[in-house]
């Protein structure tokens, strides 16, 4: 059997975003990843479907595997000829005892890549606004393991050289020492007053960090109640702090939401809540595909330049029949006579980058209001042609028909129950760490409660808040027992992101 390998990963401190080119590289080819409690679990999204997951989480006091264990895992499956992903919190090689897995591998021939992470150890600082140097107070930093008991006779750190050879000292998982690390320091010749910082789970939304000093930081961590994972710093630039902090101060910091909207679509949506410091999940609980049979929308194709208006509800709709016009060899020079509405901004935009101008979006993006809108521009004996979804509402072109047009409505694609990670999500929502799940149509909610249970959506969302975006979705997700604590009043990804903001009172 030919010979796996084992790429040790650093992951980042735990901001998905920070993980490197290559480390997604090699999650994405894995056969097998073995992952620990600070590696971020949205990476283990990019896996591939039949990829083995296997969590070998470590905290100070509970081991789910000892490192003994976890590298001979590497070894046996690698042995087994398998592409093995070994996903590290921070970096693999700066307390992450990648070298001891490295070295065993080495011992059973077995070949290895060192993919390095971005360490807490500048990260999580830099996320609290503090730079670990600085022109004006200090041009050195040390890391120091907060693992080692200070007080212990045969320490391998050196205290006496520690405490000031360097500007700023960073601890990495040292809470439960935070007394001896500080009576150490003090002890030899760092003053009292020296500027502390902790900051527990950086880079994520639960960040927190706390400020003291070398004299009193032991009594606030106390009073906070803060523990493990944190990074301390230790040294004059967590003054800059008051001035360079950012990454809380964004208007949906703290805040983890889940997007359910399809894959093809949720960047949108997630990438405008990552851009104001919130962290989006992806749940994908419908999913776009093809329709089965394009007899209809071909048709209609070929006969297009018979229509005086084309109207589309949606991006997947411009998408679909653009690829079958393409398929069906005609251009846009068919559309030179037909006119266009589009239903919201993205919609709008999605044809005006295909170079086409479009004669009509609606105020508001209901059906009723889009009615309203086209009375005296659709005329008795128009030809309307309506490529959109196959579970649309009839209300638009049965409306239309009432006006006197004449309406094809055929499916240019189907919408389908999605394949987002149910388990995971039931996790998030029973442990209270989610905030808000978005609804931006009523597949989104039915599918979505589908997905988790019907019996248990209800039960599941007690503790967190419901965005939907406009009042037809907000309808369905209360038919189906949920309630909607947000609603946006303009029904676009833009006016939902604004809703939530609302919600939480937050400005941009």
């Amino acid at each position: 059997m030919a010979k796996g390998i084992v790429y040790l990963v650093g992951a980042g401190p735990g901001d998905p975003g920070l993980i490197t080119v290559k480390g997604l590289q090699c999650i994405r080819q894995a056969d097998v990843v073995v992952y620990d409690r600070l590696a971020s679990p949205r990476l283990l999204a990019h896996a591939r479907p039949e990829a083995e997951l296997i969590y070998v989480g470590k905290s100070p006091d509970r081991h789910a595997m000892v490192q003994d264990e976890i590298n001979q895992l590497l070894v046996d499956k690698a042995k087994e000829g398998k592409v093995v992903t070994r996903l590290k919190g921070g970096d693999p090689f700066v307390f992450g005892r990648g070298g001891e897995e490295a070295e065993l591998l080495v011992e059973n021939g077995l070949p290895f890549e060192v993919v390095p992470g971005i360490t807490s150890a500048i990260s999580v600082p830099a996320y609290a606004g503090i730079p670990v140097t600085h022109r004006g107070y200090t041009s050195t930093f040390a890391i120091v393991t907060g693992n080692e008991d200070p007080t212990k006779d045969d320490s391998s750190i050196a205290w006496d050289k520690i405490a000031t050879g360097a500007g700023t000292l960073l601890f990495l998982m040292g809470m439960g020492n935070l007394p001896g690390i500080c009576a150490r320091l003090i002890e030899y010749g760092r003053s009292p007053q020296t500027p502390v910082a902790l900051i527990r789970w950086g880079t994520r939304p639960e960040q927190r960090t706390l400020t003291g000093t070398l004299d009193d930081i032991c009594q606030k961590a106390t009073a906070a109640g803060f523990k493990n994972p944190a990074v301390i710093v230790v040294g004059e630039v967590v003054n800059l702090r008051d001035k360079l902090a950012w990454f809380e101060n964004r208007p949906l910091f703290g805040k983890r939401i889940i997007v359910t909207r399809s894959r093809e679509q949720a960047s949108v949506l997630s990438s405008a809540i990552e851009a104001l410091g919130g962290e989006p999940w992806e749940f994908p609980t419908i999913s776009i595909v093809p329709p089965e049979d394009f007899t209809a929308l071909d048709s209609a194709i070929n006969d297009v330049r018979s229509y005086r208006w084309l109207i589309f509800t949606s991006v997947n709709g411009v998408k679909m029949f653009f690829d079958r016009m393409r398929k069906n060899r005609k251009d846009i020079r068919d559309l030179s006579d037909v006119r266009l509405c589009a239903i919201g901004p993205r919609t709008r935009e999605e044809l005006e980058q295909r170079g086409l101008l479009v004669d009509y979006v609606p105020g508001e993006y209901r059906a009723e209001e889009i009615v309203e809108g086209l009375k005296g521009k659709v005329l008795p004996g128009d030809r309307v042609l309506l490529p959109r979804a196959d579970i649309a509402r009839k209300m638009l072109p049965q409306a239309l028909e009432e006006m006197g047009a004449i309406v094809q409505d055929v499916v240019a694609y189907h919408t389908v129950l999605g394949d987002g990670d149910a388990t995971a999500i039931r996790e998030a929502l029973a442990d209270g760490t989610i905030n808000v799940v978005t609804f931006t149509s009523s597949s989104t909610v039915r599918n979505f409660v589908k997905l988790v249970g019907e019996g248990t959506a209800p039960e599941l969302l007690a503790k967190t808040s419901v965005a939907s975006i406009g009042p037809i979705t907000s309808t369905t997700a209360r038919e189906l027992g949920l309630r909607v604590d947000i609603e946006a009043k303009e029904y676009t990804i833009d006016g939902l992101v604004q809703a939530i903001m609302d919600h939480f009172g937050r400005e941009v």
